[in-house]
């Protein structure tokens, strides 16, 4: 298992060792621990369920603090499942740090949840580049154009790209590298950027088609 929960603090550059400089988004990753263990007996399928940010225990509900005392890991804000093909090496509570995971150089993917932008027009939306702006045209200058199809088939057909709600969907940064680990403050720096808002949860796992 080679993935973490982490937070999103935001963007700065760092230098190499060739003093050039190198964009990196800073993610604050782990420490997470297991509080449970899905085997194909129990389950059906081998999976760990792990927790990331410890929370207050008045503000869990009796059922899940239960569930958190099993494993003897405190109550926890966010809870994951991964899939693992062998569950024998893991146990109830077990603990990961950035650096038991991951290394410097490592290609990574990292998930999350871009900004949310809104109804958007579809010059926002994909990239349309409008109507003409000269003389002559009317006020339709970031409106769509036409969206029919004629008498055949008459209608609309599904994924037209139109105006709508933009962002807030997931989505996985792939091939990132890692540039550099704060294994003391728990920090992964990420060569690039990765979705989501600062203070945003995202979901770092080792890529999966990593190139070279």
């Amino acid at each position: 298992m080679k993935a973490m929960l982490g937070e999103k603090l935001g963007m700065t550059q760092i230098f190499d060792d060739e003093n050039r400089v190198v964009p990196v988004t800073i993610i604050k990753a782990g420490p997470i621990s297991i509080t449970q263990i899905k085997t194909e007996e129990s389950d059906g399928y081998t999976a760990i369920q792990v927790a990331y940010k410890e929370l207050p225990e008045r503000h869990v509900n009796r059922p899940t603090a239960g569930h958190f005392a099993k494993s003897g890991v405190a109550p926890a804000k966010h809870v994951v499942e991964i899939r693992v093909d062998d569950v024998s090496e893991f146990s109830l509570g077990q603990e990961f740090t950035v650096s038991d995971l991951f290394e410097v150089g490592q290609k990574i993917d990292v998930a999350g949840v871009t900004k949310g932008k809104g109804f958007a027009g579809v010059m926002k939306r994909h990239n349309f580049k409008g109507q003409p702006a000269s003389h002559g045209a009317h006020r339709v200058h970031r409106a769509p154009g036409a969206i029919g199809a004629c008498a055949t088939p008459a209608r609309v057909h599904k994924g037209k790209r139109m105006p709508g709600r933009m962002g807030g969907d997931t989505r996985t940064a792939m091939n990132l590298t890692v540039a550099k680990i704060d294994e003391e403050r728990g920090l992964l720096m990420v060569r690039g950027a990765v979705p989501g808002n600062k203070r945003g949860i995202v979901m770092v796992r080792e890529a999966v088609k990593a190139r070279g």
